[in-house]
């Protein structure tokens, strides 16, 4: 990832906080053809243990992949929004601006296991819904659905582990513009209607706050 310092986020905290609210992530393994292997799917973290669990449908040739590279990386994408010249103050001064996209993605790279065991596979299951249940008025249990019914399903998934490596983050929040500039992307981005710009705006505010 092309990743310039004024952009860079090293801080784990923030990192896996980005990671956490992700919806989907890619995952992504070096294929045949030198074309990549690619699959969208959620993962969860497991922080104290620096691991990402997912998995994939045994119909899913891409496991098979990942198990001969034996290596991943992992792509979630945060907050993002077009930038417009127009909310620029320096317009009026110059007009020596251009359009940009603000954005914040993580990258986490390292050995990825294939887990085809019962056991773990309900565990990785169970966790999983229990992360994307929790803000259900009444949470889904995986253990609310019959136990024959849940081992059939387990027969068509594979698990998949993905050990941290090598963890890299970008948040491009107009860190490279003048402080007006920003105040006014941050604005422009405030005021739209669709609410990814407004999540870009209150990244925006929250790291210009912690600076």
């Amino acid at each position: 990832m092309y990743n310039p310092p004024a952009f860079r986020e090293d801080r784990p905290d923030i990192l896996y906080g980005l990671i956490r609210n992700a919806r989907l992530a890619l995952l992504v393994s070096n294929g045949a053809g030198g074309v990549p292997d690619v699959t969208h799917l959620p993962l969860t973290l497991v922080e104290e243990e620096g691991v990402l669990l997912g998995h994939l449908a045994r119909a899913n040739p891409h496991w098979q992949a990942l198990r001969a590279a034996g290596r991943a990386l992992a792509v979630f994408q945060g907050a993002e929004g077009y930038v417009s010249p127009n909310w620029y103050p320096s317009k009026a001064e110059h007009h020596r601006v251009v359009p940009t996209w603000n954005y914040e993605a993580v990258h986490a790279e390292g050995p990825i296991e294939v887990i085809e065991d019962p056991a773990r596979l309900h565990a990785i299951v169970s966790l999983l819904t229990e992360h994307q249940e929790a803000a259900q008025p009444k949470p889904w249990s995986v253990a609310d659905a019959p136990e024959p019914f849940v081992a059939a399903q387990l027969k068509g998934i594979v698990g998949l582990a993905l050990r941290i490596e090598r963890l890299e983050g970008k948040r491009k929040l107009s860190q490279n513009r003048a402080e007006p500039d920003r105040a006014g992307a941050e604005a422009g981005l405030a005021a739209s209607a669709d609410a990814r710009d407004r999540a870009v705006a209150a990244a925006m505010r929250k790291l210009g706050a912690a600076k």
